[in-house]
């Protein structure tokens, strides 16, 4: 057993009173903050670091994909907000309607861009509607979307611990410079990707880990030449790309694609195994082993590769892109086979690529006025893997800050709040909660074992 030290229980002043309380200013944290405040409700977001937009901006992925089933956009809603503004900011690019499909032109077009979809077997892979963004506009949307909603805003506020009485989280007590800070509320939301506040609360949760990568970006490179060699010499790219990727140690299929900064390319690697997104030391190590995987292959880069021969290391992201650590476990479980037979729920709320997301798993079965959104939601660690990403996170948020103002107002447990008023004012903001499924779901909620009561019996 390791030493322990016992502490006085802490005293912390309270410094905020809201409706809601959202613990984690990522894609899904601020959405769920602005749909709660669109909803009526007053809000305080508390994020730990200095800018808001989690792996989006801090952990730099910087491609908005798996929101497609067929040609039809299945994730809407903040989302829709986001991709604009920041394409209004010359932040975003994404291939137009017309040039999404399967073709040598077109992948040539954008496959570069990361606008193609990866389940596909086609080769060329078809091009889609997915995104490239930059990390800086991320944050500035962010910040607008959070000031224009009238969200109360603390930076700096790392969660430290969850206020709960009589079984019910009535709110938390974050560390800050000026020492421990108190937040009380009627719902919190917890989106800090690895459910701090519902662990800590008592909610049961499952664990396991799965890839972690820190992304880095390259300066000075010339694109232009970089895919016309690609072309012209596909057999030699490859050989090369291949080098890369052992030195890295892995990565994707594609190890860089554009940017909406000329000259700058994003590498979402190298990827790694074997660490745990929750244990401090591991994470260090992480650092390490990725930056000294980084600098081993630069010169590398820049002497074989044609376009990056005066490539430089622009920046690396301020946070590890960890994948998965704590899952909850919830009032639903969603299994993998619920994600890849296109399982519909009657109580769905968000939508991913071509999978519901129901209402139950948002909501922990342990403990009352929480929910939960974002890549730690109820689910297997095998059908997290295959429904993380960033935009359908953003759905969960939310439809979890809709269910949380909605629960205020009407002055019920959120576990109580009817899924047709989420998915109603869903629909009013703008956003698919996939109440309507898609001619490829299957629909057999009657064959579904309820959890709850399996569990309960």
């Amino acid at each position: 057993m390791p030493q322990t030290v016992s502490l006085d229980a802490v005293e912390a002043p309270v410094v905020q009173r809201s409706d809601v309380i959202v613990v984690g200013g990522g894609p899904a944290g601020v959405s769920a903050a602005v749909a709660a405040a669109r909803t009526g409700a007053s809000v305080t977001l508390l994020e730990r670091y200095s800018a808001l937009g989690g792996l989006a901006s801090g952990g730099m992925v910087l491609v908005l994909d798996d929101m497609i089933n067929g040609n039809e956009i299945t994730v809407t809603g903040i989302v829709d907000e986001y991709v604009e503004r920041m394409a209004k900011l010359g932040l975003a690019v994404y291939p137009p309607a017309e040039e999404r499909y399967s073709s040598p032109e077109m992948w040539a077009k954008w496959g570069r861009w990361g606008a193609f979809d990866f389940h596909s077997h086609t080769n060329p892979k078809p091009i889609c509607y997915a995104v490239a963004f930059d990390p800086d506009g991320w944050k500035r949307v962010s910040n607008d979307l959070v000031r224009e909603s009238g969200v109360n805003l603390r930076l700096h506020s790392w969660f430290s611990r969850p206020v709960v009485q009589d079984g019910a989280v009535k709110g938390v007590v974050c560390e800050t410079k000026s020492g421990p800070q108190a937040v009380m509320g009627d719902v919190v939301i917890d989106t800090t990707g690895d459910i701090d506040v519902a662990s800590r609360a008592g909610a049961s949760y499952a664990q396991d880990n799965y890839l972690v990568t820190l992304v880095f970006r390259l300066g000075g490179v010339d694109t232009a030449t970089a895919e016309r060699f690609e072309q012209d010499h596909p057999r030699e790219a490859r050989a090369i790309n291949r080098k890369i990727k052992r030195m890295l140690g892995g990565a994707w299929e594609l190890w860089w694609l554009k940017t909406p900064v000329p000259g700058v390319v994003w590498c979402n690697c190298p990827h790694m195994t074997g660490f745990d997104g929750t244990d401090p030391v591991s994470l260090t190590e992480a650092e390490f082993e990725a930056r000294a995987r980084i600098g081993a292959v630069l010169d590398s880069i820049r002497s074989d590769l044609p376009g990056f021969a005066n490539a430089y290391l622009l920046d690396v992201a301020e946070q590890m892109g960890v994948r998965q650590t704590r899952l909850l476990q919830g009032e639903y479980v969603v299994t993998k086979e619920d994600v890849t037979s296109r399982r519909h729920f009657a109580d769905s709320v968000a939508r991913g690529r071509d999978y519901y997301t129901p209402y139950r798993a948002l909501l922990p079965r342990d403990v009352d006025q929480l929910l939960v959104a974002g890549r730690h939601y109820s689910a297997t660690p095998e059908a997290q893997r295959i429904s993380r990403e960033i935009p359908p996170c953003m759905a969960m948020g939310q439809a979890a800050g809709i269910a949380a103002a909605t629960a205020v107002e009407q002055g019920v447990v959120v576990r109580a709040v009817d899924p047709a008023v989420i998915q109603r004012r869903m629909r009013e903001q703008g956003a698919d909660p996939g109440d309507v499924p898609a001619e490829n779901a299957t629909v057999a909620e009657s064959a579904i074992v309820d959890q709850t009561e399996e569990a309960v019996a």
